[in-house]
């Protein structure tokens, strides 16, 4: 409790996992395997350039451009 690099909550996980949940729920489901699978690695790659604080919608116009920012793994 007193070190201050902890962080408060350990859900990160689930935060991860809420939008492609809440996408289902909404629209009731996903129509084919091969849609989830391509919600689930955009919304993966936006996140981690999310974290990594890159600009989103760049990243997104440079990726629909041909040439994707890369996350750093360092």
């Amino acid at each position: 409790m007193t070190a201050r690099d902890v962080p408060f909550t350990k859900n990160i996980a689930e935060q991860v996992m809420r939008m492609p949940k809440v996408k289902q729920k909404t629209s009731g489901c996903f129509r084919t395997q091969k849609g989830a699978e391509t919600f689930c690695v955009i919304r993966s790659y936006l996140a981690t350039m999310h974290k990594q604080g890159t600009d989103l919608f760049e990243s997104l116009i440079q990726t629909l451009q041909g040439s994707p920012p890369q996350p750093s793994f360092a």
